[in-house]
């Protein structure tokens, strides 16, 4: 090995996004899902956890690929509108989960979880909605940047 090919590492962090809106709106995400499923598992509810876990997870991938900077690589999609749509199903699914959690009267832990989930939900339809609004398809780069200022 030369020592030309140390120098390059194989893959670049951005600790930049974590301190960015989009990355601190994306680790509250994490974070409420993550609690919402803690309370669901507490309570038993294979239906609220399984929900909760599979938005973790898929949240939890979407952070790894900014804070990696694989969104650069992999080019056959449009990440960041795989992001909003992603955010915009999950706000709908975890508002009708959380309500029907909220309307069970079951137990604490799914009342808390159900909770928990309507603010993820809330925390999503933000994302979503700052991710339409950065996102244009006729612009060229630069001038979406200019008009944003």
């Amino acid at each position: 090995m030369s020592e030309g090919q140390n120098k390059n590492p194989p893959v670049d962090v951005d600790k930049t996004y974590l301190k960015s809106k989009r990355g601190i709106l994306k680790v509250a995400e994490m974070v409420t899902l993550f609690v919402a499923f803690v309370c669901f598992s507490v309570a038993s509810r294979p239906l609220y956890i399984a929900a909760a876990v599979l938005e973790f997870l898929i949240t939890s991938l979407l952070v790894l690929l900014y804070v990696l900077r694989l969104n650069k690589r992999l080019t056959f999609f449009i990440w960041p509108l795989v992001d909003a749509f992603n955010s915009v199903f999950a706000a709908a699914y975890f508002i009708v989960l959380s309500l029907m959690a909220l309307s069970s009267y079951a137990d604490p832990g799914t009342v808390v979880g159900g909770v928990v989930g309507l603010m993820s939900a809330g925390l999503l339809c933000v994302s979503s909605y700052t991710l339409f609004k950065n996102i244009t398809f006729n612009n060229p780069r630069s001038e979406c940047q200019n008009q944003d200022n």
